[in-house]
Order: C-alpha cells, then structure tokens, then sequence
C-alpha cells in the first residue's frame, strides 16, 4: 500500500532515518527536495567541461576496474555507459523481494543527490519516475562482493531504466521494456560517468541490512515484555532490576533493559505474592536479563547509527568536487564499515535468542518451574509445548552459525585489481536470517510463557504481562488436548510486534 505522505529524498535538515527504509519497503512515494537541482548541478557541469577539453578521467572516458587504462573516444561515451550496465547485470539466485529493491532504489537516489556524483538532473528525474511508477527491476540476490560496490545487483536496476532486463509490473514479472510502457515511462539513455554512479554504491547490503535492523529495534522491546511475563510466571524477583544496580554499572543498554523490565512489572500481584520466601537469587537467564538484553542493545545503537550515516553518504566513483575543481577516485564503495556493524549486529543479537531459549526450557522443566511438566494440564497422555523449546533450540543454534563474521573473508576480483572486498551482502543475509530466526524464538518464549501464566490465576500479572498475555490469547487459545503447534507459532510470530504496540499504548513507550 502507498503511503500518502511522500517522502522528501535530498533534503538538507532531515537526512534519511532507518525508521525511512520500512516506509520506503511499504511504498511510500519520493519527492525529490527542492534543493537538489542546484547542488547537483555543478558537479554535472565540471563533467561536462572535462569531457569538452578531453581530459582523461576515469568512469568518465576510460575503461573500468582492470582496464581503466584504455581511453575511450567521446563518440563512443554512451556506449561505454549501456556496455558497462549490460556486462555488470550478472546477478544469479533469488530475486531480493519487491520491497527490498525498492528501499535499494530510494538509497541509491539519495546518495546521487549529495551533488558529487556528476549525474544529470534527467536521471534523478527519470530514476525518481522509475520509484514511482510501481514498476520494480527484478533483481537476483546474489553476485555482490560488495567493494566497487553492490555493482551486479544494481546493475540490474541500472538495466531497467535502460528498458532491458525483467521488471514487476502490478505482480507480473515481463520484459522492463513492456514494464515501462505500461507504466508510461521510457528508457533513459545514459550520459557520461551517470551509468557508472548508478552502479557504484554499497545500497544492496545497506538496504537488506538496514531492513532486519529497523525490525530489530522493537524485537529488543518484545525481549523485555516477554522476559518481564517469564520472570513472573516463574516466581522470580524484580530485585535484580533495580536502578541501583545499574546505577554502578551505567551502560545505557543495561539501564533501558531495566527500566523496561521494571515498568512491565510494575504492580504485579504475582510478584507481591512470593515477596519474602526462601529463594534467595533467580538464574542467570532471569537475573541476567538487563545485561545481556543490553549488550544486545549496545551493539545495536552502534550498528544502526553507522547504518544510518551509510544510508545519507556518497558512495561512488570517482567522486565530483566542483568547488575545487577536482574528480577524484578513492573507495568510498567499499563496503567494510557496513559488513562490519552487519556482523556485529548478529553477534549482538544472537544473545536476545540464546537468553529466550534458556527461559523457555525453564518453563517448561517442572525442577525449575514447579508446573506442570510441558505446561501441560494433562500430564504423561499429553506432551503439551514440549516440542516449543526444540523449535527454539534449533533456531538459536542455527544462528550462532549466522554470528561467523562474513567480513573476515576476502577474494580479489578484477583480475586483481580489486584485490581486497568486503562480502557485505553475505553479512547483510546472514543477519536477515538470523533475525528471522530470533522473531521465532521469541514467540516460543511468549507461547509459553502466556501458558505458565495461565496456571498463576486468579492472580493479577504486571501491566504489561497482562497486555501481552491478552494479544497472544486473541488469536492462541490455552493449550489443553495436544494438538499440532506449529499453526499457534506462526500466528505468535504475526502478532509480536502488534503486542509491542499494545503494550506501548498501556504503559507508555519501552526504551
């Protein structure tokens, strides 16, 4: 569905946000500021003066990567630009799905708008029109190393703006020539150096791994809620949540993890209930909560601040100064900085699905619990949400394989002449699986943790336990005769960041 309100690409005062790339994944339309045609405007024109004098410059009319020596004669500029988008589309596998190559056409408009990029104001137009018309280039999801950039992958979309390749056209994959006819658009010729800063930019690993952090800022809240209604249903303290204690250890992850945890908790006549009794401290998984949730958030702040600066900076080569006359090639494509927060951001997360698992095992386990075993009101006949933590299990383990850092690889390309790249992509889809994974996990948690809680009544739970508690119960009923689970975790999946929602609406915003 498009979103009324645009969204105003160029604009000075507000640089893109990664809260943006879930607007721009749901069709939110692009204006381009009214700034960008004279800040653009230079650099194309310092372009345009080089190619008048013949002066050799590289993208401009030289070959590319190894055979950047060759000189390229003026008549022959356009078809150095259509050549290098044809022979670059080489992309194999999946195609990125439809929104995920919109957000990679909104982040490469955007950094040919910071005005060094030499491009005409016809292409911003014509790639803008592109955004728009709801025609999507289809694009395969591999073949990027990225350094020079996620060069194949955006080739691909350089190639439908061309009228060539494939393109989406209301659902239907057809030829992009077709695509843009329908769509009342035509094919946009390149002009010199533009193809290339198409092409040259780190927007296909920004973009994928843009995506899974924007999600992960309220899957780090959906921790908190869910470990709020574990620690209660299992008897356990608030204690280990108090400020003081954080207080002496003031990292600013640790602290919103308690806070949080603290106000889900907050009047909860089941804590109040076991104030005073013989258990002296809870378990690591439970105690542990606001230090591990806020390291997981530590490296989150970092990840997604560096994310964001690489969402608003100029990424291609060769680089455009007009005010000091200068065109020069450098490496702003190279992908390391952001394959290397993408990594650390797995890293980083993993725990909130390594945590959850160990508190779901100890709901179920009636040595740590003191319910029913499996959370079962039918014991020994029925198996009740046994099989939950096995899921769980098996997702947390697959994403310590996620954690292996992609960024620790390289392979030269270019015959050598590239000889040192990022695999940033491969960082970006390991943490788009790793995320996958940890929603899931999650949702095992808040399955049973809602059914422990069933057998705390008539008790009264924590404001947000009590929230939470009814959001799974409107579309999962108590479990009593066994039956298949996998239906109930999928809807739990759905309905966790609606319960996020509903919680804030309750309590207030989560840190």
């Amino acid at each position: 569905m498009t979103s009324l309100t645009p969204l105003v690409l160029g604009s000075p005062e507000l640089p893109l946000q990664l809260t943006d790339l879930t607007r721009l994944a749901t069709g939110a339309r692009l204006e381009l500021h009214a700034s960008t045609r004279e800040r653009t405007r230079p650099s194309r024109e310092l372009i345009e003066r080089v190619q008048k004098e013949e002066r050799v410059v590289y993208g401009v009319n030289t070959g590319f990567g190894r055979l950047s020596s060759v000189r390229i004669e003026p008549d022959q500029v356009e078809s150095l630009q259509r050549n290098l988008v044809r022979s670059h589309a080489a992309g194999v596998g999946d195609p990125l799905p439809l929104e995920t190559v919109r957000v990679v056409m909104a982040l490469r408009i955007n950094s040919l708008l910071g005005g060094y990029s030499g491009v005409t104001q016809e292409l911003l137009d014509s790639f803008c029109a592109l955004y728009n018309s709801g025609v999507v280039p289809f694009v395969p999801s591999r073949g990027s190393v990225g350094a020079s950039g996620d060069l194949a992958p955006l080739s691909h979309i350089a190639l439908c703006l061309m009228g060539e390749g494939e393109a989406y056209w209301q659902g239907e994959l057809i030829e992009a020539g077709e695509a843009l006819h329908k769509a009342g658009l035509k094919p946009y010729t390149f002009q010199a150096k533009e193809a290339l800063a198409c092409i040259n930019g780190t927007q296909l690993m920004t973009a994928v791994g843009g995506l899974s952090l924007a999600r992960a800022q309220w899957l780090v809240k959906a921790a908190d809620i869910i470990a709020a209604m574990t620690v209660e249903a299992l008897l356990g303290t608030d204690s280990a949540f108090h400020e003081a204690i954080s207080r002496v250890r003031p990292h600013p992850g640790q602290i919103a993890s308690a806070s949080n945890l603290r106000r889900c908790m907050e009047g909860s006549a089941l804590v109040a209930s076991h104030k005073g009794c013989a258990k002296v401290q809870d378990p690591y998984s439970m105690r542990c909560c606001p230090q591990v949730h806020g390291a997981s958030r530590e490296g989150l702040t970092f990840c997604t601040g560096l994310i964001e600066r690489e969402i608003n900076s100029v990424t291609d080569n060769p680089l455009v100064f007009p005010q000091e006359e200068l065109i020069l090639s450098g490496g702003n494509f190279h992908g390391a900085p952001v394959a290397l927060a993408l990594d650390s951001a797995a890293l980083s997360l993993q725990y909130l699905g390594t945590i959850s698992e160990r508190r779901c095992d100890r709901l179920l386990n009636p040595d740590t619990s003191e319910l029913p075993p499996f959370l079962t009101p039918h014991q020994g006949l029925h198996s009740g949400l046994m099989l939950v933590q096995y899921v769980a299990a098996a997702l947390a383990s697959e994403n310590k394989v996620y954690c292996h850092p992609a960024s620790a690889d390289t392979i030269p390309t270019s015959a050598g002449h590239e000889d040192h790249v990022s695999m940033g992509p491969a960082a970006a889809y390991k943490l788009e699986k790793l995320v996958d994974n940890l929603e899931q996990i999650l949702a095992c948690e808040w399955l049973c943790a809602t059914q422990a809680l069933d057998f705390r009544r008539p008790l009264t739970f924590g404001p947000a336990s009590e929230v939470a508690y009814t959001e799974l119960r409107k579309v999962v009923p108590t479990w009593q005769d066994d039956h298949p689970p996998y239906p109930e975790l999928k809807l739990a999946r759905q309905a966790l960041e609606p319960m996020v929602a509903a919680v804030e609406q309750k309590i207030g915003r989560l840190q």
